[in-house]
């Protein structure tokens, strides 16, 4: 070998091992960041001499994994959390604050009433039981309204950060293509786009497509495109303020709705998701109940008309809230949980009330009076005791029993809430779970160990050594060539 050669080779190897040196140093610096993925650098012989080429690790298949992971968390955990609101504001059938409980409370208070009729202090006990049932299905009507206000607002929330990421994600990836056209090192550039990936991925589930020139399209899991060269427009209209009955806005990309039931290609997972969930569905449907049992309620305390004429029955000890008296009867059950109210003419606190009434009869005047003046009368009170306890027919898209009594229901409302908050806790930590297997599982493919990566520094730096006494030696030799020719 001649020294020229030999000088050569000593001074590309001492390159090629300072280079993978700071590559080591790189993978070691990078090594807490969930994001980072290690990088490999590959010698490549040609010409006497050699070069580094850095490469970046990866596993599409486990990276999709993980993709579709932290967005079925993301949904489950929206759920979750909108379910324990409503579970810690109205509570459940053990909570004495329940529409349960206190519907149980105003039965015994009934009991009582009935079994003592002339008792002025029973009837006002059993009055301020229903005040108390009704007071606990305005507040459980309001905080139904109060979750689907949040997520409402999350949703614009969320669509706000997959604009921001979308926009994020466009010069990450044109980094990456004008990087990969021209040869340069673009394994920052695909960490921060494989960084904004997953952080779209906890807003809408999402799939991705790789193209000519490393250049990869996004779209939500049910197909639609969220960025094809270049990003997609996301709009949504928050609602201003939620009522029984209104419906919330669909999250739309470029005009498509991918929320809501009039969505051609709905979006599966994500935060979104989760949140349209609660608001569209599970608090719907929570709150059809509390209308049902609250509509059960002014049916089962109606007046009858005993005489005269008029209408056959009034509302009697609930009422729909409306102004003035006589109401009649039957009443819309849409938001009725949150306008239900004892009837004034009974109302202890409110001028001209007569608590007899409750045993008479009578609240919307003579011709609904079911006693004439005796004391003992109870035939009312057991009556309205026995109105609790009656089966009477509910609407299916409570998605409870169709047909049950009043007290039955409302436990089996408080029961289905509490179902769906168990099923949400289970789904969300075994989502959660999954996440975490899968980002470990990443992680030990494509993420930094450092002791391989000090282990491999020591190896180089030898190298290095190595390289150096030869390129020493060379030195050494033309030196001694050179004062030989002279």
């Amino acid at each position: 070998m001649g020294l020229s050669l030999a000088l050569n080779s000593a001074r590309t190897s001492l390159a090629a091992s300072a280079a993978q040196i700071a590559v080591t140093a790189r993978n070691t610096a990078g090594a807490n960041d969930p994001y980072y993925a290690r990088r490999i650098a590959t010698v490549v012989t040609a010409g006497g001499g050699s070069a580094v080429n850095v490469l970046r690790a990866a596993d599409a298949a486990l990276f999709g994994r993980k993709m579709l992971a932290t967005s079925e968390a993301a949904g489950s955990q929206a759920v979750l959390d909108g379910l324990q609101t409503l579970s810690q504001t109205i509570g459940d059938t053990d909570s004495t604050t329940s529409p349960a409980a206190r519907l149980g409370a105003l039965n015994a208070a009934l009991q009582a009433a009935a079994n003592k009729p002339d008792s002025v202090e029973l009837a006002r006990n059993a009055v301020e039981a229903a005040r108390d049932l009704a007071g606990s299905l305005n507040t459980a009507a309001a905080a139904v309204q109060t979750v689907r206000q949040q997520a409402d607002t999350a949703m614009a929330t969320s669509v706000v950060r997959i604009n921001d990421l979308l926009v994020s994600y466009e010069a990450a990836n044109q980094t990456v293509t004008r990087g990969t056209a021209i040869g340069a090192d673009v394994t920052d550039a695909l960490d921060d786009r494989d960084r904004i990936l997953t952080q779209l991925s906890e807003e809408i589930g999402i799939t991705t497509a790789v193209r000519a020139g490393n250049d990869v399209a996004i779209y939500t899991d049910s197909g639609v495109p969220l960025f094809e060269r270049g990003a997609r427009k996301v709009t949504f209209e928050p609602t201003a303020a939620f009522s029984a009955g209104s419906t919330g806005k669909a999250v739309m990309i470029d005009g498509v709705p991918v929320t809501g039931v009039a969505s051609p290609m709905p979006a599966r997972s994500g935060r979104i998701v989760g949140l349209a969930t609660l608001r569209d569905d599970v608090a719907v449907r929570y709150e059809t109940q509390l209308d049902a049992l609250a509509g059960g309620l002014v049916t089962a305390f109606a007046e009858p008309r005993t005489n005269g004429t008029g209408p056959a029955a009034l509302m009697g000890l609930f009422t729909d809230g409306s102004a003035g008296v006589p109401a009649r009867l039957p009443v819309a059950e849409t938001g009725l949980a949150a306008k239900i109210r004892i009837n004034a003419a009974v109302d202890p606190r409110m001028a001209g009330s007569a608590l007899d009434t409750l045993r008479d009869g009578g609240m919307n005047g003579a011709d609904y009076r079911s006693n004439t003046g005796a004391a003992a009368y109870a035939d009312r009170l057991r009556g309205l005791v026995s109105a609790l306890g009656a089966d009477r027919t509910f609407d299916a898209a409570t998605g409870l029993r169709t047909s049950d009594s009043l007290l039955s229901f409302a436990t089996g409302s408080a029961g289905w809430l509490e179902g769906q908050r168990k099923s949400a806790a289970f789904l969300a930590d075994y989502e959660s779970t999954l996440l975490a297997r899968t980002s470990d599982a990443l992680s030990n493919a494509v993420g930094v160990n450092t002791d391989d990566e000090t282990a491999r520094a020591l190896e180089l730096e030898r190298s290095y050594t190595a390289s150096a006494k030869l390129l020493t030696l060379v030195n050494d030799l033309l030196k001694t060539l050179m004062d030989a020719v002279r």
